[in-house]
């Protein structure tokens, strides 16, 4: 090596180590921010530190620093006060390890950060799982088992303890800095200047491991920094977190929906490593885990439940979407994408933990699909429906209390879902990919699932159809208009003298149609192939503008009760987490849906034509809101004539709070211009070839296979 450059190397491993005896890391493969309304969220992935820092501005501020690992955080709220806080980050967050008092390494950030105020007054400090520190943020509900009180020295305060089993846990310390003092009630600042302060936190979780950007994402993903910052902050061999600040773990059937649009887009690694994280969480019976408690949160659980101080992880089964999303991904990538065609043996017989195999657990999926859609299957009607689980509210996306109108059989699982994912078993199955896994029964019960699939899409999207007669239409959508401020002449004259038809958002207790028009229909255009018949009754209701469709300049709504009861009106406003709101995904559903669509060969010129002029709508209030496209959510407020976007959860009367990086809103990686990477002209057909069968085979008397 030249001297200058052996010179250069060495100056250059004495600044490393220089840095980690400072318990720092010098540099970081990922850091950004997403600044929205009151809100500052800092984002920092380095080594083994993943870490989200969010600074709450306004009369009711906060600090929050959640991590990745072990779905874990620290947060300290500061009492009401009586002018807006406002925070400002001095310079990016640095990603530090540290040790505990046990010599063992704890991981996280330091960041300095300034309150425009002379002194705040110290609320509660949690340190614990991020579903902890949810539930106080919501109700101000705190277990007093991880009630920490403050130390408080001559350089700060700071708090710190254990996990509960006694593992590594958690700090959160803030110093000083400028003049500023702290008591163990307070903050202040000399002479009434602005607070300055270094704040350090920490968790003691394990690590998980990142997929980075080169493992992630192929050369055809869209050239959107923010969306790819966020989909790699939010990516890991493990798992694919949901979302950030609330929902930093698992998810299945946000796993799942994100897999289907961006896998035209994701390396073989990143595809299957998404779907295997949900064959390995799958129930004994082969239901979806929707969501997980770990770590902290977990040994909450299992010390209530009689189960000692175990951080054994919990599974939520409650959900009734998502055990109908895994078969269609599994179907379209590994028979329709050449890259997971190729590497479909080898990717069945890998074990994941526990040692079974991927093909034996996507078999058990498939075995509690066809049991689940018999009964209706024999006899089409309502009460055979898929409907959610006794004594629950909410059972697929919209899972707020009002999410479905208190609907108990959705339209998305019932006339989108579970005809798509049993057509996808019948194609699995007929590939023989699936021989070594399948046993006689298995045989037999699975070749049903055409016949059950055919009942399905013919019998139960019927079911849910809502017909409002044309005066009444006019009439309710002018008394709406009203009632919630906007304007009705662009809406009233989209309706013209017809009467309106679109399927309800579900079926009450009693088969009723819950008479909400929903962005749902989007699941159809990109999981179905409906009639053109078909296709025009269910674009045209939702592309009318709002309220007698869901189309804003501000995005395109997720529900509109306009034809509904006034007390069901009630229940979705621009306040409710699942009302008239627009989510960035759905957006994306039904861009994608209509990408599908127009590929087809069959469509009459009049029914593309009115999908063309739906997609122009539909990306022009996409491209309208672009400053909040990797959110999770966001609201609406109508003054002067016209529409303006407003962040979720920031206003006081909102019922929930958005995150500023969710997982399935970075979907629109997987499209080029306004075309959806995944719409090709036509499905390439799942054909059992005699090479696939032999592959089948040798494996078989491989003994790779294992049920």
């Amino acid at each position: 090596m030249p001297t200058k450059a052996r010179a250069r190397a060495l100056a250059a491993i004495a600044v490393l180590i220089g840095a980690l005896s400072l318990g720092s890391l010098p540099s970081f493969a990922l850091e950004f921010r997403i600044d929205e309304g009151r809100n500052i969220n800092a984002f920092v992935r380095g080594g083994p530190v993943a870490a989200h820092l969010v600074l709450r501005s306004g009369n009711e501020p906060r600090i929050l620093v959640v991590f990745p690992a072990g779905n874990s955080g620290v947060g300290l709220w500061f009492e009401q006060t009586r002018a807006p806080v406002a925070w400002t980050l001095d310079g990016p967050a640095r990603a530090i390890t540290r040790t505990d008092a046990k010599g063992r390494k704890l991981h996280g950030i330091e960041a300095q950060i300034v309150a425009n105020v002379p002194a705040l007054e110290i609320g509660q400090a949690v340190l614990s799982s991020v579903r902890v520190l949810r539930d106080y943020e919501l109700n101000a509900i705190l277990p007093q088992e991880i009630v920490v009180k403050p130390l408080v020295t001559r350089s700060g305060i700071s708090w710190a303890r254990d996990r509960l089993d006694g593992a590594p846990g958690y700090v959160l310390s803030i110093e000083p800095l400028d003049g500023t003092n702290v008591t163990a009630n307070a903050l202040a600042s000399d002479g009434g200047r602005r607070l300055r302060l270094r704040l350090v936190a920490l968790t003691g979780e394990k690590p998980l491991t990142a997929l980075d950007e080169r493992s992630l994402l192929t050369g055809e993903a869209r050239k959107d920094e923010r969306s790819r910052n966020v989909l790699e902050f939010l990516s890991y061999e493990e798992k694919y977190l949901a979302g950030s600040w609330r929902f930093d773990t698992y998810f299945g059937r946000d796993t799942l929906l994100s897999m289907t649009l961006l896998a035209p887009v994701l390396q073989p690694q990143a595809v299957e490593s998404g779907i295997a994280s949900v064959l390995a969480r799958l129930s004994p019976e082969g239901e979806v885990a929707h969501e997980e408690d770990i770590g902290e949160f977990a040994i909450l659980r299992n010390m209530r439940e009689n189960r000692g101080r175990r951080d054994t992880p919990l599974y939520d089964y409650a959900m009734v979407d998502d055990d109908f999303l895994l078969a269609p991904l599994a179907a379209h990538w590994l028979l329709d994408d050449a890259r997971g065609r190729a590497r479909a043996v080898q990717f069945l017989a890998r074990a994941h933990e526990g040692g079974r195999t991927n093909g034996s657990a996507l078999v058990r999926n498939f075995r509690w699909l066809l049991k689940r859609t018999a009964a209706f299957a024999a006899e089409p009607e309502y009460r055979n429906l898929v409907g959610l689980k006794d004594g629950r509210v909410a059972g697929q996306w919209r899972d707020s209390r009002e999410g479905l109108g208190g609907g108990r059989y959705a339209y998305d699982v019932n006339a989108v879902f579970v005809p798509a994912a049993l057509e996808a078993v019948d194609r699995l199955v007929k590939s023989g990919l699936l021989e070594p896994y399948l046993s006689t029964a298995d045989r037999r019960t699975l070749r049903r699932a055409r016949a059950q699939a055919r009942v399905w899409s013919t019998k139960a999207p019927s079911l849910f159809v809502t017909t409002i007669p044309a005066d009444r239409a006019r009439a309710s959508v002018a008394a709406y208009a009203a009632s919630v401020g906007v304007d009705e002449g662009a809406a009233l004259a989209s309706l013209k003298a017809a009467e309106v038809s679109f399927p309800a958002l579900s079926l009450d207790a009693s088969g009723q149609p819950i008479p909400v028009l929903h962005s749902d229909v989007g699941f159809a255009l990109l999981f179905g192939s409906p009639s053109p018949h078909e296709l025009s009754q269910l674009i045209e209701p939702i592309s009318r503008p709002y309220p007698a469709g869901l189309m804003t300049p501000v995005g395109w709504l997720v529900a509109n009760p306009a034809y509904a009861p006034k007390a069901l009106q009630d229940k979705f406003t621009t306040s409710n987490y699942h009302g008239t709101v627009i989510w960035a995904w759905q957006h994306a559903v039904l861009a994608a849906g209509l990408s599908r669509q127009l590929a087809r060969e069959d469509l009459p010129r009049a029914v593309r034509d009115e999908l063309e002029v739906a997609r122009t709508r539909l990306w022009a209030a996409i491209d309208a809101t672009r400053s909040v496209r990797t959110t999770e959510l966001w609201s609406w407020s109508y003054t002067g004539g016209e529409y303006r976007v407003e962040p979720f959860g920031q206003r006081g009367v909102d019922e929930d709070e958005s995150n500023a990086a969710q997982l399935w809103s970075t979907v629109f990686l997987a499209f080029e211009g306004r075309r959806w990477l995944g719409a090709t002209p036509e499905r390439r057909p799942a054909i059992r070839t005699e090479a696939s069968a032999a592959r089948g085979r040798a494996l078989s008397r491989s003994g790779l296979a294992q049920r």
